[in-house]
């Protein structure tokens, strides 16, 4: 692929028991992961990221995006957020560069109906480390109850040169979700 992507990953997860107590509604998360060369790495500090994120970003966006809709329809998201790592020939700018960028986060943002920014993390990683998808409500910013975190490994990525580009969804909030929002919090503090 011109994208250079060596491989995708799906992780699938469904909660029916959390804390030992049943759930009134199963979450269903999503997590789709690319594998894509680092085109940066081994050049040394390169000034100006952006040709690459022209080249590349918004095709992997469109590309990732259709593989987690086959799971999970846009209709049924609440949820969502997006993760990036750089290997260890990589920075850290690197795995930020293609996610950071409307031509990253709008085509996965308006495919879903989100109106919120993605939330995000982005590391440097040994092959086969956990990563961390944070993810929030996809137009509520201060509903705590979809402040959540899909964790998933991939044994062999990234490698030195590679960097994992990730998005995620849910269809729901915490189980047994038991803390305020955030907006109810101001109002209380404001008394």
């Amino acid at each position: 692929m011109a994208l250079g992507i060596r491989k995708i990953c799906t992780f699938l997860e469904e909660t029916l028991v959390e804390g030992g107590r049943e759930v009134s509604r199963p979450t269903h998360t999503v997590v789709v992961a690319a594998i894509i060369t680092n085109p940066w790495a081994g050049r040394g500090f390169v000034e100006n990221l952006r040709p690459e994120i022209l080249d590349i970003a918004m095709d992997l966006s469109h590309e990732m995006t259709q593989r987690l809709l086959k799971q999970m329809p846009a209709d049924k998201i609440e949820a969502c957020g997006k993760s990036s790592a750089t290997g260890i020939d990589g920075e850290i700018e690197h795995a930020s560069a293609m996610i950071h960028t409307l031509r990253f986060g709008n085509p996965f943002r308006d495919a879903i109906g989100g109106t919120n920014y993605l939330e995000f993390t982005n590391t440097r990683n040994a092959p086969g480390a956990l990563m961390a998808l944070p993810m929030m409500h996809k137009s509520e910013t201060g509903k705590r109850s979809h402040f959540l975190t899909a964790n998933f490994q991939i044994a062999d990525a990234p490698r030195p040169d590679e960097i994992v580009v990730a998005i995620g969804a849910s269809d729901n909030g915490r189980p047994h979700a038991r803390i305020a929002d955030r907006f109810q919090d101001i109002a209380e503090l404001e008394t």
